[in-house]
């Protein structure tokens, strides 16, 4: 596949005057009227207005956008793609020759542009939402869902990858919409929300945790059990450990092909509100001997 922003050489964040006189321009350069017996403008001619079906319409281009070139063409046929796109009417809004008879469509044709009889086409795709839990999210999981489908109430086998993040969206293929004349049906994508964890953020591939020692463990030194996604694992601070020092556990964070992300855990010394007579005295020890 090619990028449509590519072929019409504009970039993304081009407004559709820009798309149209990218595409106005490369029309003029490779129309079959200018370019006789040569397929290779013959087929960047077929390209170009390819990428000019979709990006001039406003629905196709968001979902092109939002799902890149590979995915969006698993969701859209050339049937799709083409459908309402009248080239004859645009070349003459253009000042340029169109086809005569049904030139057009035998030009297109084997392009998949829709003809006077296309083929089964896909049904349409719906989207909907789904909330998961924080480490559902992180480690990923499989979860049967009883959801209400086109053809009913339907129990839905749904496998959640580890590190997807709010926005995320599944693909279910073929729980979509039946197609109107045969086809395939539509796919279901789910957008993911992912809930809040009262005690871990993420940060990438990292699990964030913050914990709380007393003055005298940062001073000494200590142990401490600390919660993980994997259950609870001890982790050793080193004496003289300064307040708001970020600790590693490694391999303790999202599991990833490329390997785990780690949790870092940021350490917060509690300083007493009040001291006791006894406390008061070995502070006033420790500041005589230069701490």
């Amino acid at each position: 596949m090619n990028d449509y922003y590519q072929i019409l050489g504009i970039p993304k964040t081009s407004s559709e005057d820009e798309i149209k006189k990218a595409y106005r321009k490369k029309a003029k350069e490779y129309h079959p009227d200018r370019n006789e017996n040569n397929p290779q403008a013959e087929e960047k001619f077929k390209k170009i207005s390819e990428a000019y079906a979709v990006l001039s319409d406003k629905d196709k281009r968001k979902q092109y956008d939002q799902f890149g070139d590979t995915d969006f063409h698993k969701r859209y046929s050339q049937e799709d793609i083409f459908r309402g796109f009248d080239v004859n009417e645009i070349l003459r809004g253009f000042g340029m020759g169109g086809f005569g008879g049904g030139g057009m469509e035998d030009f297109f044709r084997g392009h998949g542009f829709a003809g006077q009889n296309p083929g089964p086409m896909k049904g349409q795709d719906i989207q909907s939402r789904l909330e998961i839990s924080f480490e559902d999210a992180a480690l990923g999981a499989e979860k049967n869902l009883s959801m209400r489908l086109p053809g009913g109430l339907e129990e839905v086998q749904v496998k959640i990858p580890p590190g997807v993040k709010t926005g995320s969206n599944l693909r279910l293929v073929g729980k979509g919409q039946p197609s109107p004349n045969g086809g395939p049906k539509g796919d279901l994508y789910l957008k993911l929300q992912v809930g809040s964890h009262p005690l871990f953020k993420r940060d990438g591939k990292n699990i964030l945790i913050d914990r709380e020692i007393k003055l005298s463990e940062a001073m000494l030194g200590t142990s401490l059990d600390i919660p993980t996604l994997f259950g609870t694992k001890s982790l050793k601070v080193p004496a003289g450990t300064q307040s708001h020092s970020k600790l590693r556990m490694k391999g303790l964070g999202v599991p990833s092909a490329l390997g785990p992300g780690d949790q870092i855990v940021t350490l917060k010394a509690v300083y007493p509100k009040e001291l006791t007579d006894k406390q008061k005295d070995l502070a006033t020890s420790l500041k005589e001997s230069g701490l």
